[in-house]
C-alpha cells in the first residue's frame, strides 16, 4: 500500500535533563519511518537542505519528492522537563511544492508553516483517506522565535480523521474537550482524536473511546505524536478498523516511550506495537456523547 506525507523534515537540538542531542527529525522524518515499518511504500513531499542527511531516509526505501531547497533545513530547538516541552525556531526552510501521486491515503503534518492553503486544498481533492496533525498550521513565532499557538480558522473539510492536544484544539475551536471533539466532527471529521499526554481518546460517531498509556518514565517526547498519526493512518488503511488503529496507535506510542531512546532511535518495531495493542484492545472505555 502507498501512503503519501506532506510534512517538512528538521535538524533538531533536544535538551533533556542537562543534556544536549542533534538529531534529525520532523513529522516527516517521523511519520515516514513508522510507515515504512508497517511496510508501506511512502511518498515523502517536503525540503531540506544541504544540511540534512537524507541517506537515512533514503537507506529505508522512503521516495523522496523534490526535497531539495537552497536553504538550510527547518531546525528547533527542543526544551523537555517530563511531558512538557517548550520549542524554539532557528531556521525555516522552503515551501512543500506539490504534484499529484496515486496513494491509498495521506498525511498532512505541517511543523511550520511549510504547507500553503492552495497546497492544502489540492492535497484534500486528491485524497481517498487525509490525516491531518494541525500543530504546524497552528505554530507562530514571537519577537524571541519561541513558539507558540495561536487561533486558527482552519478549513478542515474534506478530512477523515485529525488528532488535537487541548491547547491545539483551543486554537481551532473552543469548549471542554468533549465539545472541542464534537465541533471538530461537525466539520465533517469521522476520526476525531484528542490526546492529552498519557489519555487518548476518539470519538466516532456518538461514542468516545479512550486508553490510558500506563509508561510513566517519559524521557523524549518528541516525535510521539508523529509515530501515533502514523500508525493509526496505516492501520485504518490496512485493517479499517478505526478501534484497531486506536489501539496500534496507542501501543506505538507506548512502545516508543518504553524506549528510553532519543529521536528516531524511538520508532518501534512492528512486532512490539502488535503486542501492545492487542493487550490494549481489551482495556479501551467507551461512553456515549
Amino acid at each position: 500500500m502507498k501512503l503519501s506525507i506532506f510534512s517538512h523534515c528538521a535538524l533538531d537540538t533536544i535538551s533533556i535533563e542537562g543534556n544536549s542531542y542533534e538529531q534529525i527529525g520532523g513529522a516527516a522524518s517521523y511519520c515516514g519511518l513508522m510507515a515504512r515499518e508497517f511496510k508501506f511504500d511512502v511518498n515523502l513531499f517536503t525540503k531540506f537542505g544541504s544540511d540534512f542527511p537524507k541517506q537515512y531516509l533514503t537507506e529505508h526505501k522512503i521516495n523522496l519528492i523534490n526535497p531539495e531547497s537552497k536553504k538550510n533545513t527547518t531546525k528547533f530547538s527542543i526544551s523537555i522537563s517530563g511531558s512538557d516541552r517548550t520549542l524554539k525556531l532557528e531556521n525555516e526552510c522552503d515551501p512543500i511544492e506539490y504534484s499529484n501521486l496515486d496513494a491509498d491515503g495521506h498525511i498532512v503534518s505541517p511543523i511550520f508553516h511549510e504547507i500553503s492553503d492552495d497546497l492544502f486544498k489540492q492535497i484534500k481533492s486528491d485524497s481517498n483517506f487525509l490525516f491531518v496533525d494541525p500543530q504546524g498550521f497552528l505554530r507562530q513565532k514571537d519577537s524571541n522565535n519561541n513558539i507558540i499557538l495561536k487561533k486558527t480558522d482552519l478549513d478542515l473539510s474534506n478530512v477523515n480523521a485529525i488528532k488535537i492536544n487541548p491547547e491545539e484544539g483551543q486554537n481551532i475551536v473552543s469548549g471542554s474537550h468533549d465539545e472541542m471533539m464534537l465541533a471538530l466532527q461537525k466539520k465533517g471529521i469521522e476520526y476525531v482524536l484528542l490526546t492529552n499526554k498519557v489519555d487518548v481518546s476518539l470519538l466516532v460517531k456518538n461514542r468516545v473511546y479512550s486508553l490510558k498509556l500506563p509508561n510513566k518514565n517519559i524521557h523524549d517526547t518528541t516525535g510521539i505524536g508523529d509515530i501515533f498519526c502514523s500508525t493509526f493512518t496505516c492501520t485504518m488503511l490496512k485493517e479499517k478498523d478505526f478501534l484497531w488503529a486506536l489501539c496500534f496507535a496507542a501501543g506505538s506510542a507506548q512502545a516508543a516511550l518504553e524506549s528510553n531512546n532519543v529521536g528516531l532511535q524511538k520508532i518501534p518495531k512492528k512486532g512490539m506495537v502488535e503486542n501492545n495493542a492487542s493487550y490494549f484492545y481489551n482495556l479501551v472505555d467507551f461512553r456515549d456523547l
